[in-house]
């Protein structure tokens, strides 16, 4: 994986795609790799911005993101996406950094930490319920729209095609990622520690009354009745 880098580095990325009235979402690559990383961007009721897993863009898409709201709180989601953190907050010092708390210390590494998920601001908008069983590694974003309920994830579900080259490929074969929607090893192998608890996690997430849609790590959302049936696959996919 990419080096985290504290310099703005935009690649080429796609258009930003305006969800709903408060939220945002864009997709681009990952340095090196034919792999796509996402970023969501969610307006707080009172119109400041939150950044999930950074991505620089480029200067007319930073203008617009800028004219929505005031950036002030960043995520980390998890240990493995940070590659661009210090890049936001030196753009944005004021930004609040907001991390699991087994991402905490690989966060700390590459940006200053202000809090845990569980410790964010209440807010009518966004809130951030734990994901039980895998030791803290990740969380989940819940941000409600007029539309209904987004639910934002990391790593804890994939959503992506097999990628076609051949390190790409590789790589997502070890890893179990594709083709989505689907748990991967990571999850499998490397963090779980309740399989039970993680089940009933995700479950929760699938009978949440209004879900609209589901957000991952890498490539694509998840819209409409198939939101409810990706993370009912996710919980058969556990059993």
């Amino acid at each position: 994986m990419p080096k985290p880098r504290a310099s703005w580095q935009p690649a080429a990325h796609e258009p930003i795609q305006k969800l709903s009235e408060n939220l945002w979402w864009v997709r681009g690559p990952i340095p090196g790799i034919s792999i796509r990383r996402c970023m969501t961007i969610a307006r707080l009721a009172d119109g400041r911005l939150l950044i999930w897993s950074a991505m620089p863009l480029d200067g007319p898409s930073m203008q617009e993101l800028e004219s929505w709201g005031t950036p002030a709180f960043l995520v980390v989601p998890s240990a493995l996406h940070r590659l661009d953190a210090a890049a936001y907050k030196a753009r944005y010092p004021a930004l609040r950094v907001y991390c699991p708390g087994g991402a905490r210390k690989a966060a700390s590494e590459v940006v200053p930490v202000d809090g845990l998920l569980e410790e964010f601001p209440s807010d009518a908008h966004v809130s951030f319920r734990p994901l039980q069983g895998i030791k803290d590694k990740e969380g989940a974003m819940l941000v409600r729209s007029r539309d209904g309920t987004t639910v934002v994830l990391n790593d804890a579900l994939f959503n992506m095609p097999m990628p076609r080259d051949f390190p790409a490929s590789l790589i997502v074969k070890m890893l179990g990622s594709a083709p989505g929607p689907r748990i991967s090893r990571v999850v499998k192998l490397l963090w779980m520690s309740d399989k039970a608890a993680f089940r009933e996690s995700v479950r929760k997430l699938s009978e949440i009354s209004d879900l609209t849609r589901v957000i991952v790590a890498h490539d694509s959302p998840i819209s409409g009745p198939a939101a409810r049936e990706a993370l009912k696959s996710a919980v058969e996919q556990l059993a």
